[in-house]
């Protein structure tokens, strides 16, 4: 498939997703739905074992959904925008394989969504990160009131969804929104070296561990440890568990072939 928005390259096992929208790469339906198609591609493609999602340019990650298309909706046009919007960052964030956020400058609104669908977050140190809504009189509609909370605490989640302020690469990593911040050369080097390191573990521990995480974060406790005995389950009934095993009996590095 072509996209007209999206630039992507695949090497060692490593996709790399650009938003291609410069000189800030905002977010609009055409987006979404080419974003939701790739994801998908790649989430098939037994070549690759992780993704990465970054912006063109050295401005933006994603300074935010697209305004402009957004003032020419109505309720129905916004609500069907905001429908899209929030199953395609569903969809990155239970793909089965790991996807990082790499973030290289602002991530406003809806790009600080997307970053936030993704299971880990690297930024560059020039990044910066706001949930504007509020000044607009709106409030995030991608799950950045739900997801946010989970990710830096409630009190935390609040404190820049109501004040609508932007804050920097340090201040987010305090946080804990963000796992590292590198100089900006460093930045997808970093990313690719955290993607290659994750594309090598087996892959379907790796996809239980995911849904595992995600599923628990949505349940009591219980409920949680039931989704992670089912995962165990399936994890140990790989042949991929046997390698592992019999590799660290074996004092080697063991071969991963994901089955």
């Amino acid at each position: 498939m072509n996209y007209e928005f999206l630039q992507y390259e695949i090497d060692h096992r490593t996709a790399v997703v650009y938003i291609d929208r410069p000189p800030l790469n905002p977010l609009n339906t055409k987006v979404f739905r080419e974003l939701a198609a790739l994801i998908d591609e790649l989430d098939a493609n037994s070549q690759v074992g992780a993704i990465i999602i970054t912006g063109t340019g050295e401005k933006a990650f994603v300074a935010g959904a697209d305004i402009h298309e957004m003032m020419n909706l109505d309720l129905a046009g916004m609500m069907e925008m905001n429908k899209i919007s929030r199953a395609t960052f569903s969809k990155i964030e239970s793909a089965s394989k790991p996807v990082i956020a790499a973030v290289n400058g602002l991530a406003l609104g809806g790009g600080c969504e997307l970053a936030l669908a993704c299971d880990l977050r690297i930024c560059s140190e020039n990044a910066k990160f706001a949930f504007p809504e509020v000044n607009l009189g709106i409030i995030p509609g991608g799950g950045g009131t739900q997801r946010l909370p989970r990710i830096v605490g409630q009190g935390v989640a609040k404190e820049l969804l109501y004040f609508g302020e932007m804050i920097d690469a340090k201040r987010a990593l305090a946080i804990h929104l963000v796992n590292k911040v590198v100089p900006a050369d460093e930045l997808l080097p970093t990313a690719k070296e955290w993607a290659e390191k994750l594309a090598q573990k087996p892959a379907i521990a790796m996809r239980m561990l995911k849904e595992a995480v995600n599923t628990g974060a949505n349940v009591d406790l219980q409920s949680g440890l039931i989704v992670e005995t089912a995962c165990f389950g399936n994890a140990f009934a790989t042949e991929d568990r046997k390698e592992g095993m019999r590799a660290f009996a074996e004092k080697r590095k063991p071969v991963f072939v994901g089955k």
